[in-house]
């Protein structure tokens, strides 16, 4: 019982850190897979792959160096020195990512749900303190929670568009989209999952504690399978609707709105959990960090921490992600491409000290 709690508890943790607004809109679907046309499938697998992959080699490495934290996994994969500005630069991203979940809560109740924006982003951030007054055990909780509603309602919604639902896209749609370069959807389905997966890191590090080697391995390549599932429901979802999805910033709630209004009301709670849960990981990830560097306690830096996004939260959600999320993709290949390659030598010591162990 104790392994399935603690794999269980790693799958939430992965999916509430990669799930969030983004994933939820459709938009990194339209973006990322659905440009690649008939293409885009095979680019979902590719991620499918990658997140189980990555996850997994994640976990080893933790598990291997009793790692429960990022900054120690940063240490571990680029050096002291390296990792102090990786530090640094993730916890501009963590602040700057949780600004962004703000004030996308604000755009959600503004125009969505006919509320003043300030009460989306006042609602979010005070959640975001209660989950997480008591830390990572809050953190554990809030993602145990929430993550299987959403996950639940994703996969209600998505799947019956994805299969139930009859619409075919116009034939010339194709013309209307950005041509690709030729392998460009597996350019894209890399660029996707590095993007991602420096939140995740962040949050999956911090699991390392909860359960064994094992369940950390088969954690990571559950929650990354998890992952692909979705996002292959929302790619064979949103590619009915082409191109009139290319039109929307949030085009999973125009699908939804296809279904039955009830089904756009039950997408925009969906959206909302998943910028919550979001929001949670940014918010955990850089009070502590912020503890870090000032001494004070982690109650403190965590109320510091949300008042201060506040300011940045009123700014407008779309000019936010477009200058900030294309940087956050950046750092996270530089992190994937050196955790390969340490789990490569780490993994080839192992099996070479294996094997002359037995001679």
């Amino acid at each position: 019982m104790n392994r399935i709690k603690s794999r269980f508890s790693l799958v939430m943790g992965y999916l509430g850190a990669v799930v969030g607004a983004g994933f939820a809109s459709g938009q990194e679907t339209v973006q990322f897979f659905v440009s690649h046309g008939k293409l885009g499938i095979k680019g979902c697998l590719l991620a499918m792959f990658l997140f189980a992959c990555c996850g997994a080699l994640l976990m080893y490495i933790a598990h291997l160096h009793k790692i429960n934290s990022y900054q120690d996994m940063l240490k571990e994969l680029l050096g002291e020195k390296h990792s102090k500005i990786f530090d640094l630069l993730i916890a501009v991203f963590l602040f700057l990512g949780l600004s962004i979940m703000l004030s996308a809560s604000g755009a959600i109740f503004s125009e969505h749900l006919s509320q003043p924006k300030e009460a989306g982003i006042l609602i979010a951030a005070l959640l975001a303190a209660l989950f997480l007054c008591s830390g990572k055990n809050g953190l554990v909780k809030s993602f145990n929670i929430l993550v299987p509603v959403k996950l639940a309602c994703l996969l209600i919604i998505t799947g019956y568009a994805a299969l139930v639902v009859k619409n075919e896209p116009i034939a010339a749609y194709t013309a209307l989209i950005i041509p690709q370069p030729e392998g460009g959807w597996i350019i894209a389905s890399i660029l996707y999952v590095a993007y991602n997966f420096a939140l995740a890191m962040v949050i999956l590090t911090e699991y390392q504690s909860l359960g064994s080697r094992r369940d950390g391995i088969w954690g990571g390549i559950l929650g990354g399978t998890i992952l692909g599932i979705l996002i292959v429901f929302n790619y064979l979802a949103l590619i009915k609707f082409m191109p009139m999805v290319l039109h929307y910033e949030v085009p999973m709630l125009y699908v939804a709105g296809f279904i039955s209004p009830i089904g756009k009301v039950v997408y925009t709670l969906v959206l909302w959990v998943g910028i919550l849960t979001t929001a949670i990981a940014n918010a955990y990830g850089f009070a502590q960090r912020f503890c870090h560097f000032t001494g004070i306690s982690y109650g403190l830096s965590l109320v510091l921490t949300l008042i201060l996004a506040l300011p940045i939260a009123w700014q407008s959600f779309s000019v936010l992600v477009s200058k900030v999320y294309p940087l956050f993709g950046l750092l996270g290949i530089i992190i994937l491409l050196v955790l390969v390659a340490k789990a490569g030598r780490e993994i080839g010591a192992e099996i070479k000290a294996a094997f002359f162990k037995v001679d």
